[in-house]
């Protein structure tokens, strides 16, 4: 039973938003983030307009014809959006570190693997697909701090926390990829 990871760098990605929105609802019903059908509906509509955004690279990984897992991202505008979780990110950073660390990089915006593919490296493959061009070897992303698989998984693969909110509190962390240039300026956690 083979597992295929297949890139899209255009709206071709499209083609297959029913599985996607199927594979979300699996990935992200349980905590910490109990995200519902009309959350999974928001990512379908919103990935419309995220295929045209610059750097868009999406990876989606098939087994037995079904979409067990899926990655996007998207290289971050040179004005840092101010949007869903951004203006936590640039509180958290700075606005020099933001526009520094951020602006121009690749940003994984979603990784999503159903629970029935966890533990197979799947999570590594799609990720590695959609970092793997990331301009300078700049990519991050953002989970929550209350997503402890996450936070292990990311640390695991040698990306660098950035940002470190109260852990028992609700807040995001940023996390820098292995080979970001300024992986060695983030901060220690107090």
């Amino acid at each position: 039973m083979s597992t295929g990871v297949r890139v899209h760098r255009d709206a071709g990605v499209l083609t297959h938003a029913e599985s996607l929105r199927a594979a979300y609802v699996d990935a992200f019903s349980a905590p910490p983030w109990r995200e519902d059908e009309a959350r999974a509906a928001e990512f379908v509509s919103r990935l419309s307009a995220d295929v045209r955004r610059p750097g868009f690279t999406a990876a989606i990984a098939v087994r037995d014809g079904e979409v067990v897992g899926f990655a996007t991202a998207w290289t971050t505008p040179a004005l840092f959006p101010t949007d869903r979780c951004c203006p936590q990110v640039a509180a958290g950073l700075g606005g020099d570190r933001t526009a520094d660390w951020l602006c121009g990089a690749r940003e994984v915006d979603g990784l999503a693997v159903r629970p029935t593919a966890h533990g197979t490296g799947l999570a590594d493959r799609l990720l590695d697909a959609v970092t793997a061009d990331a301009p300078d070897g700049r990519a991050w992303l953002l989970t929550s701090v209350r997503n402890g698989r996450a936070m292990a998984f990311h640390r695991r693969r040698g990306w660098t926390q950035a940002t470190h909110p109260s852990p028992g509190g609700k807040g995001i962390v940023v996390f820098l990829g292995p080979h970001h240039p300024a992986r060695s300026l983030a901060p220690l956690p107090l």
